[in-house]
């Protein structure tokens, strides 16, 4: 059976249980703070396990896209060093909520597995929880009762707390589980050493491919642990592990899930599978990532230096750093990959087919760039390693290893590949301290801590009214206490509530509480686990009582008016640049909107010209926004809406349309477009390969902007005392400037020269060397190394020591004759080091030039003296 094939037996096997399919959730998480990505398929039902949300179905199944890269779940390390870790896999899933429980669960999973699947039931293991004394948890013997009907007891085993007991993470919904693993090994093996001794022991062919979580907790913030208010089923089953088992293949690896990505790298390498050991490697972690790549781009996660993106930048450049290391691959060829990708996936998930053009212009520019700082890292490592043999050590300094991986990019293992071929070591130690001093000043950074939620309301349902109102009545439900940076906040639940918690782009509300003559601000206003989350900096003196909860209105609307627009944009760039152009991320706050879209060039004057113009007209219609709320999805869809590839739309979702604009939107808008006023872009760039980003204003904000050019062309008018001209006027006071540096220029050359025939007429010698060493009046290091570089073509075995003030701060440059620093064994580097702390400084540079800083120009005389007596002592032996 293959792959395809076993995805949909899956998901047909549910659906005749009367399960809802329902499609993969993006792997980028939004609304939850304490997630990054998806890395298990209940995540985007965690708001359903805590009770926050309604269960709308009882029953659900489907194939979820999940990606363990950070936090908790970490399997990056692992991928392609052996056969069945992935960075994004796929999950199936079947889920109980508040339904079924343990019993239909067991039975199913081996209705499935044995009496549809056919597979051999003597290999198969089920593991249950053993209990826990620290959390007063006994043996789920409910469980092994159940699994007994089906298997011999010598293939029921009892896990641990690690193993048995399932946590997304170190808080919220958790529960005993029931692990089922199947044995892969030869009949030989197997009588060998049996299977259940081989259980969690990360053996290659003993794997674990379904689990059966059982969700009765909330593992709360002290630690301990809560009854959920319903009892649940959350099942994960490894697509890629349970291709495997049907495929009777040894690795993941060799399913048809990844053999052909694998087949194409070989061709393209020329090398071959199951050949050598880190090839295979490369070839298993190059055919890894690029899945993972491809689907965060599908679901709107472009690589970056941020968060989420900078995980898949780094998962990108570790897949080409594997293929340039190892495949000898020097130029780009993972978006090649990507159309064996869609044949392999596509039909599946059909986003990669709409989006392949996008993600093969994204891949091939990262590609190209993580290329560029692979040479330039290299140029780097070439001197560091020049230096180090110079001074005669064997050890490079952990702190410069650490230098080229955190500013260059440059990754340790190649760093530490290439000095071995050199004889030389990294100092690890000191690596890993820069490391850890880095996560630290991280953590710090972004540090944020909560408690456990009091409630005060137990059985009330958080309702958002803000479309409609923008004050009114509420009760606090729930509250908590945070941490961020040191500064304790405050968490707060309504009943119902008039703030927009901020979610697509959009910023959330501010405004205030009051009552009893106590008025406490809300900062922010977030949504997580299907909450609106209110933030103060206190907590109201009486929790309990009924308060008045007003929206800070004039922000609204503001707000409101740019989210508008960004429609209006969106429509208008498809109206003139194509029907390709899709959005890619936004943010719209009070003082201006951000658009990312799909294109792939810059857009011209004349084009940004006409989206204005496009935009201004819908504007001065003043066409009413027409809202449709909870219509059914497919409807929204005949009306002409677009969803949006990276979000995750229920069955009934709320469309905004305005004249040809349709969208799904869940944002606040105006009554009218005539309420914008005005719209202006200020900025239109690339964010990058195949995505632009648009930067524009409106309303007081718009008409400011045009009002300050206004004015600033009014005083360049008053400055050339015309308005006629003008433009002329300009580029003629343009061109003579131009001339006139040309001549600065030749005149500060021609300075330079005398300078230099000054400094060669007290050249004193000894030995055959010829010396130059004095304290010069110059305005740049520039300018010292000019006149340094003009003496070295004109003065044979020449030692050049230069000092200077510059606008109070210290400089020193040494120069030697190549010839010197062979024949006298001379590093300028080494000797800029030494000498600039008499500058108070420190500087470094090859063997032949080099030069220092310092914040002492008072010391510069005795640090050309220390220079000379260190080249003197080489000289003179």
């Amino acid at each position: 059976m293959n792959s395809s094939e076993l995805r949909q037996t899956f998901l047909d096997f549910f659906e005749s249980k009367q399960h809802k399919i329902e499609s993969s959730a993006p792997m980028v998480i939004k609304d939850d703070p304490t997630l990054m990505f998806t890395n298990a398929g209940m995540n985007q039902f965690k708001d359903i396990f805590l009770g926050n949300s309604p269960i709308k179905y009882n029953r659900i199944a489907n194939s979820q896209k999940c990606l363990r890269v950070s936090g908790k779940h970490n399997d990056l390390e692992e991928v392609g060093h052996d056969t069945y870790h992935h960075t994004m896999f796929e999950m199936l899933g079947n889920w109980s909520f508040g339904d079924y429980f343990k019993k239909e669960a067991i039975d199913w999973a081996w209705e499935l597995l044995v009496d549809v699947l056919k597979l051999p039931t003597d290999r198969l293991y089920a593991s249950v929880f053993e209990g826990s004394e620290e959390d007063n948890m006994k043996r789920d013997d409910e469980a092994a009762a159940y699994w007994e009907k089906h298997l011999p007891t010598d293939h029921i085993i009892n896990g641990n707390k690690k193993d048995n007991f399932w946590e997304m993470g170190d808080v919220g919904p958790c529960g005993p589980c029931s692990e089922i693993h199947i044995d892969l090994r030869s009949e030989d093996e197997r009588k060998r050493i049996a299977g259940r001794d081989l259980i969690n022991m990360d053996h290659p062919q003993v794997v674990e491919i379904w689990n059966l979580v059982f969700m009765q907790f909330n593992r709360k913030a002290d630690g301990s642990l809560e009854a959920l208010p319903h009892q649940h089923v959350d099942t994960g089953m490894g697509f890629e592990r349970l291709c495997m088992a049907m495929q009777n293949k040894q690795s993941n690896y060799d399913t048809d899930v990844f053999q052909p990505i694998i087949q194409a790298i070989a061709k393209m390498s020329g090398k071959t599978y199951g050949e050598n050991e880190e090839v295979d490697i490369a070839l298993r972690v190059i055919a890894d990532h690029i899945r993972t790549i491809s689907f965060a781009i599908t679901d709107s996660q472009l690589p970056s230096n941020n968060k989420a993106g900078y995980v898949i930048r780094r998962i990108l450049r570790r897949a080409v750093r594997y293929g340039y290391t190892f495949l000898d691959l020097k130029e780009p060829f993972m978006y090649r990959l990507v159309e064996v990708l869609i044949e392999v996936m596509g039909k599946h998930f059909p986003e990669l087919i709409k989006q392949r053009e996008l993600i093969e212009k994204v891949v091939k520019e990262e590609e190209n760039s993580f290329l560029r700082t692979l040479a330039n890292g290299i140029k780097l490592l070439d001197q560091i390693i020049e230096k180090t043999k110079a001074d005669d050590f064997k050890v490079v300094q952990g702190e410069v290893a650490f230098e080229l991986y955190d500013t260059y990019g440059f990754p340790l293992d190649l760093t530490e590949l290439i000095l071995k071929e050199n004889d030389l070591v990294v100092n690890r130690r000191e690596f890993n301290e820069a490391m850890e001093t880095q996560k630290n000043r991280s953590r710090s950074a972004t540090a944020m801590e909560t408690g456990d939620w009091i409630e005060i309301l137990k059985d009330d349902k958080e309702e958002f009214v803000g479309y409609d109102y923008l004050s009114t009545d509420v009760k606090i439900t729930r509250y908590r206490k945070m941490n961020i940076k040191g500064k304790d906040l405050f968490q707060l639940v309504f009943n119902i509530t008039p703030f927009y918690g901020e979610s697509g782009g959009q910023v959330g509300d501010t405004g205030y509480i009051e009552a009893n003559g106590e008025k406490i601000s809300i900062v922010d206003t977030k949504k997580e686990t299907g909450l609106i989350i209110h933030i103060t900096n206190e907590l109201p003196s009486d929790p309990t009582c009924t308060f008045k909860a007003v929206v800070n209105a004039g922000k609204r609307e503001l707000i409101a008016n740019n989210h508008t627009a960004t429609h209006l944009l969106h429509a208008a760039l498809r109206e003139v640049l194509g029907d390709h152009v899709e959005q890619k991320g936004s943010l719209v706050n009070p003082d201006h909107l951000r658009f990312d879209f799909s294109h792939f060039q810059k857009l011209s004057e004349e084009e940004i010209a006409k989206v204005e113009e496009i935009v201004n007209h819908k504007i001065r219609e003043n066409a009413v926004t027409e809202i449709k709320n909870n219509i059914p999805m497919q409807q929204a869809v005949d009306l002409g809406a677009m969803a949006l590839f990276g979000e995750k739309y229920g069955d009934l979702v709320r469309v905004v349309k305005l004249n040809e604009s349709v969208e799904l939107c869940g944002g606040t808008h105006v009554k009218a477009t005539g309420q914008i006023g005005l719209f202006k872009i200020t900025s239109e760039g690339a964010i990058s390969a195949g995505v632009r980003r648009i930067e524009a204003i409106t309303a007081v904000k718009a008409e400011k902007y045009i009002n300050d050019k206004l004015n600033t062309l009014k005083e360049i008018e008053r400055t050339f005392k015309s308005s006629q001209n003008l433009l002329k006027n300009i580029e003629a006071l343009i061109s003579e400037n131009s001339e006139m540096k040309k001549g600065l220029e030749a005149f500060e050359k021609a300075q330079l020269k005398l300078v230099k025939n000054a400094l060669k007429s007290e050249i004193s010698e000894t030995k055959g060397v010829n010396f130059i060493s004095k304290k010069m009046n110059v305005k740049s290091a520039g300018d010292i190394k000019d006149i340094a570089f003009l003496l070295k073509t004109e003065v044979e075995n020449l030692v050049f020591i230069a000092g200077a003030d510059l606008d109070g701060k210290a400089n020193l440059t040494i120069m030697f004759s190549d010839n010197l620093v062979k024949e006298y064994d001379l590093n300028a580097g080494a000797i800029v080091r030494e000498a600039a702390k008499e500058i108070k400084g420190g500087g470094g540079g090859q063997a032949f030039f080099a030069s220092a800083g310092g914040k002492d120009p008072q010391g510069i005389d005795a640090a050309i003296s220390t220079a000379k007596k260190m080249i003197l002592h080489k000289i003179e032996g």
